[in-house]
């Protein structure tokens, strides 16, 4: 399956090579992976990604299906985590196939702009100050924009 919204943990390494292994006309592979980030400056404990699995999964494919068109991409593989991970955790790995660098890390960058702005999930913090819910950004918003 090209896009999996799962609950459970991912290797990125394993979903990398399981993703490039049959696809011997690419001259270009890229892979994101978002991590659950803690700092020193704003520690976190636990973050929580809510969603309804089968809507995001109808929204994702819709967005990979546009990336494929527009970038020229032979594959393109998005896996989203939901429920409570820990920090150094994976949440996000996208995975792009083109004949060319350019057009693969476009695509690749086009599906993380819009996982961060339109994606059906909502996030929630909790630390030492307490739990509370992300709100978007607007440099987000701006990096989205660019694709319009």
């Amino acid at each position: 399956m090209t896009v999996r919204v799962i609950s459970q943990h991912f290797d990125p390494g394993e979903q990398i090579n399981a993703f490039v292994k049959d696809h011997h006309g690419a001259g270009a592979a890229v892979t994101f992976t978002g991590l659950v980030r803690s700092s020193p400056s704003d520690p976190i404990t636990t973050l929580t990604l809510e969603c309804y699995p089968e809507l995001a999964v109808n929204q994702l494919d819709a967005i990979r299906s546009e990336a494929l068109t527009r970038f020229n991409l032979l594959a393109a593989t998005i896996i989203h985590r939901y429920g409570t991970m820990k920090p150094g955790n994976p949440i996000v790995q996208v995975m792009t196939l083109a004949p060319h660098r350019g057009d693969a890390f476009d695509g690749a960058q086009f599906l993380m702009d819009y996982l961060k702005t339109d994606a059906p999930f909502w996030k929630k913090e909790t630390g030492p100050a307490g739990t509370k819910w992300i709100e978007s950004k607007s440099s987000d918003d701006r990096a989205r924009a660019r694709w319009e």
